[in-house]
């Protein structure tokens, strides 16, 4: 099993040969992974990628036998087994100084060619010199390894995209679930109110009618007071007439009797209005008490208006984040198609490279053959002339012997006329050779020129495959900030709700879904609001610059166009590094092949 050790973005001093030096941040990422020697167990690899470019990517494997060989080279004193915290050491030595003017220990990438292997310094600047203490030869990612380290990204950026799914699911349902709550809360405190209207109503009806049956009581009681008062009157008037006579003591003893009960009368009388005089008081403050009853009912209706709006807002919020989270599954979907048509470009491009370099080593051996046959003409016309040189020699001598041999003569003059003939007929051949000759140079520039065409519509897929990569890098951004505001999002709705609870008011971050407002779904917008979204945040609408979505006559026609996406150039660091493996035959710096 693989185990990663380090991985981090350090700035590296980048030198090349034909361009001047520059500063560069570039991802080093150290890893154990399984050994395919039985022997040994382990090895370590050593991997350097730019998460601005997807085709920087260089790779080292060091097994125990090329570490042996590297400490004896370099004058290591440590074993394999303490390297890697030794050689991560190192590098957080380098991350510590980086921000410095000038830094003590710096590292160096040093290559003498483009695509050559790379020599990794870990160097300490002194007073006296600059002290080398590891030099690392590391060698350039193939196609293949290549490929692999974007299968990687990718797959990692689709475990996020799944991670960001079932997150945003889960605070859906704790959206829902929250404002289901908020709601029973509100019918619940709404029920409330009800009931001290009610219980309300009913105890100043009560009041009010026990204190008028009081008042009906005492008005009749009094009445009836004045009433006996008036009999008796009366009634001692008609006996006071009648026994005007009897004697006096009889008379101030009925007066006594009458003054006493007239006190008692008195007494009640006064007793009577002290008792009203309370029921006016109790009447007084259960009125103050109905006057506080309303105006708590009028602040309460305030909060009720107030928690409405805040809903309202929520929801809108709401909403706002759905159509959002719509638009960027619709833009991961695209950006997915459109990694699969770029690696079918890349691969009907490669294809096509391959059959015209085919075509051009057979054009190639034809035009050896060609150049072979022309030699060998040139050197039979070259005996031909000798020949011809010879012939006119023994002409010559025939000219002088003509006269002696006629019948020599004749048959020579034949002879010259048949290899004249033939000479004619070589002549003919070699300037037939010489013209299909031309013609096959004029078929070998036409073929460099369309193989250079082939490569610069490689070069241009590879940009068009860039600038995706890009807006798929600036798709990682926006969905590691759409997490982030989520997740602050969801700690300050799960501050202290059982504080809000008690007070009797809804708590403030509780958010109402309304299902009529989510029917706006990404299908119904258009490409041109997709490729432009707007930003409050930013302050403008983000987006791709049109001249990516031109089309071009000479550019490798895709299936289907480019969607309108956001580009960032930066890239978040891969989840886990540690599933790109390298092969077991990876190419090793110190024992090649």
């Amino acid at each position: 099993m693989t185990e990663l050790l380090f991985n981090k973005r350090l700035q590296v001093l980048v030198k090349n040969k034909d361009t001047d030096e520059r500063r560069s941040v570039i991802r080093i990422s150290i890893e154990l992974q399984p050994s395919s020697n039985p022997v040994h167990r382990k090895d370590l690899v050593v991997r350097l990628t730019d998460d601005s470019d997807f085709y920087f990517l260089y790779n080292l494997v060091i097994s125990e036998e090329d570490f042996q060989s590297l400490k004896v080279q370099q004058g290591l004193l440590i074993d394999f087994t303490s390297f890697p915290q030794k050689f991560i050491d190192l590098l957080e030595q380098c991350i510590s100084e980086q921000d410095k003017e000038n830094p003590r220990f710096l590292l160096q990438l040093s290559s003498a060619f483009d695509h050559s292997p790379s020599n990794l310094n870990i160097v300490e600047t002194n007073a006296f010199k600059h002290l080398t203490h590891l030099s690392l030869k590391l060698l350039p990612g193939s196609d293949t390894d290549i490929k692999k380290y974007l299968a990687t990204c990718l797959s990692t950026v689709k475990e996020e995209k799944q991670q960001l799914e079932q997150k945003l699911r889960k605070t859906e349902e704790d959206l829902t679930r929250q404002l289901n709550y908020a709601q029973q809360t509100l019918s619940e405190k709404s029920r409330e109110l009800d009931k001290l209207r009610s219980e309300w109503t009913s105890q100043t009806t009560s009041l009010s009618s026990r204190h008028m049956q009081d008042l009906t009581a005492e008005r009749e009681k009094a009445l009836e007071i004045q009433a006996r008062l008036q009999q008796q009157n009366e009634q001692l008037r008609q006996e006071l007439e009648s026994s005007h006579h009897r004697s006096t003591q009889q008379l101030q003893s009925k007066v006594s009797e009458l003054e006493t009960a007239n006190r008692e009368l008195i007494d009640k009388k006064y007793k009577s209005d002290s008792t009203i005089r309370d029921l006016k008081a109790k009447l007084a403050s259960l009125e103050e008490e109905c006057q506080r009853s309303k105006q708590q009912v009028l602040s309460l209706r305030r909060e009720n208006s107030t928690l409405d709006t805040e809903c309202h807002e929520k929801e809108r919020l709401v909403n706002q984040l759905q159509t959002r989270v719509a638009v960027f599954e619709q833009e991961i979907k695209d950006k997915e198609q459109l990694v699969l048509r770029t690696k079918e470009v890349l691969e009907a491009t490669q294809q096509q490279k391959n059959s015209v370099e085919g075509n051009v080593e057979s054009k190639q051996l034809q035009i050896s053959k060609l150049e072979a046959t022309v030699r060998s003409l040139s050197e039979e016309l070259i005996k031909a002339n000798g020949i011809i040189k010879k012939l006119q020699g023994d002409l010559k001598t025939l000219i002088g012997k003509i006269k002696v041999k006629n019948t020599v003569t004749v048959s020579q003059e034949k002879i010259l006329q048949e290899t004249t003939e033939k000479l004619q007929r070589e002549q003919r051949e070699l300037q037939d050779t010489q013209q299909q000759l031309r013609q096959k140079e004029e078929e070998v520039m036409k073929l460099k020129e369309q193989l250079e065409a082939t490569v610069q519509k490689l070069d241009e897929s590879r940009e068009v495959l860039k600038t995706n990569e890009n807006v798929i890098t600036w798709l990682n951004k926006q969905l590691n900030e759409n997490q982030f505001s989520r997740k602050q999002e969801t700690f300050g709705m799960f501050e202290t709700p059982a504080a809000g609870l008690r007070t009797g008011s809804v708590p403030h971050n509780m958010v109402q879904f309304n299902p009529m407002s989510a029917k706006h779904s990404a299908a119904d917008m258009s490409p041109t609001a997709l490729s432009q979204p707007s930003n409050k945040e930013n302050g403008g609408p983000v987006g791709l610059d049109s001249k990516y979505f031109e089309r071009r006559d000479d550019s490798i026609p895709l299936r289907g166009l480019l969607p309108s996406m956001h580009l960032n150039r930066e890239v978040p660091k891969p989840l886990n590094t540690a599933g790109a493996k390298p092969t077991a035959s990876a190419a090793s710096a110190y024992f090649p092949g």
